[in-house]
């Protein structure tokens, strides 16, 4: 078994795409539309791994309660696999404006890692 993707509603998926593939190095498949449904969605994936992020849109979705008082998907993790690469991955991340929600550090359980608020706010932890 294995997680084969996760998905995550944005406002903007050409913004979270552009951010996914620019810094982490997703590979992104062609837009698929739904007009039936007013739905967008792409799917980036993780090179060789077959594990992928699905983003999608319905504009003009209710927007769920505030980030930080619901409950279920707390954040991603993406390894990077090796600190020096966290190390120089928030840095970039701090000098193009993003807010870093964790400074790299080893973590009580054992994780070298960091975390970024992608452009929507969702948490997304850098480990090694």
């Amino acid at each position: 078994m294995r997680i084969e993707h996760i998905a995550i509603y944005a406002e903007d998926i050409e913004l979270l795409r552009e951010f996914y593939m620019k810094y982490f190095n997703l590979g992104c498949g062609e837009k698929y539309v739904n007009p039936k449904r007013n739905f967008t969605s792409y799917f980036l994936s993780f090179g060789d791994d077959k594990t992928r992020i699905e983003l999608m849109n319905i504009p003009d979705m209710a927007s769920p309660a505030s980030r930080g008082n619901l409950k279920g998907l707390a954040h991603i993790a993406i390894s990077l696999g090796e600190k020096e690469k966290v190390n120089r991955l928030t840095e970039i991340l701090r000098k193009d404006g993003y807010t870093i929600a964790s400074e790299p550090r080893t973590s009580g359980d054992g994780y070298y890692e960091s975390a970024v608020l992608d452009p929507e706010g969702n948490y997304v932890e850098i480990t090694a």
